[in-house]
């Protein structure tokens, strides 16, 4: 028996044992997203079929693509494959990476994190996602760099890094540490591509990274940012595993 216990959690059970959950959330950017936890298949349909049935579409899922029963469990529920994003791991040494020697552009400097003024800080952020959203579109980032729905979309100025001149900021760069540093964001404004500003700002992250005693770092590229995996795989990174969003 399929059960709704709370807003968006649902319960499978087997004479009033819980044998599989299902449960649904909104992502910062609106998006609703589900999963299920359940030893087997037919609970899984079960649940999914009740979920799917209640809320509104579309619907998103996100799965280790290395899990394939699970990847389909999801396809018999009507859900197909959006996008691939690839985790990659970073190794920090200047020595590995060969950005020892990296600097930016002439008339750049690397501010680092925790001395960015936020002002400047708010003002190249958005003025990069502007451009992104008139191109490739924000959908097509992970989820944590969407914008949330009111709008603020810098939750702690001090993760951030930036490329900068006396006046204006040229790029950014989101490092977060919990268990393992995770590099979140990489961006550059448009007109300012393509002048090292990137590899400049990575060179700083891994540095700094690596004087603090960690040897990798972590990054996801979503797959047709053909140019995010050159740089990282450029520098040494590996490709470690690859998630899929699937989407109903």
């Amino acid at each position: 028996m399929i059960t709704r216990v709370a807003d968006r959690h649902w319960h499978a059970l087997d004479d009033d044992r819980v044998v599989g959950r299902g449960y649904a959330e909104h992502r910062p950017d609106g998006r609703l997203f589900v999963c299920v936890d359940a030893w087997r298949e037919a609970t899984f349909d079960r649940l999914a079929e009740a979920m799917v049935a209640e809320l509104p579409e579309p619907l998103y899922t996100v799965v280790d693509e290395a899990d394939v029963e699970l990847t389909a469990c999801w396809q018999r529920a009507g859900f197909t494959i959006r996008r691939r994003e690839w985790e990659y791991a970073v190794p920090t040494d200047p020595r590995t990476t060969g950005l020892e020697e990296t600097l930016p552009p002439s008339g750049v400097t690397i501010v680092p994190a925790g001395q960015a003024d936020e002002g400047l800080l708010r003002a190249v952020d958005r003025a990069i996602r502007d451009e992104v959203e008139a191109t490739a579109g924000w959908q097509s980032m992970p989820a944590e760099v969407i914008p949330r729905p009111d709008g603020d979309t810098i939750i702690d100025p001090s993760k951030y890094a930036v490329a900068a001149t006396p006046d204006r900021y040229l790029g950014l760069i989101r490092v977060v540490t919990v268990n393992r540093p995770r590099i979140g964001l990489l961006a550059v404004r448009t007109v300012e591509q393509r002048r090292g500003i990137a590899r400049a700002l990575l060179a700083h992250a891994l540095g700094t990274l690596h004087r603090a005693g960690f040897a990798e770092a972590f990054a996801e590229v979503q797959e047709l940012d053909h140019a995010a995996s050159a740089l990282f795989e450029g520098i040494g990174a590996r490709p470690m595993n690859s998630n899929l969003e699937l989407v109903r």
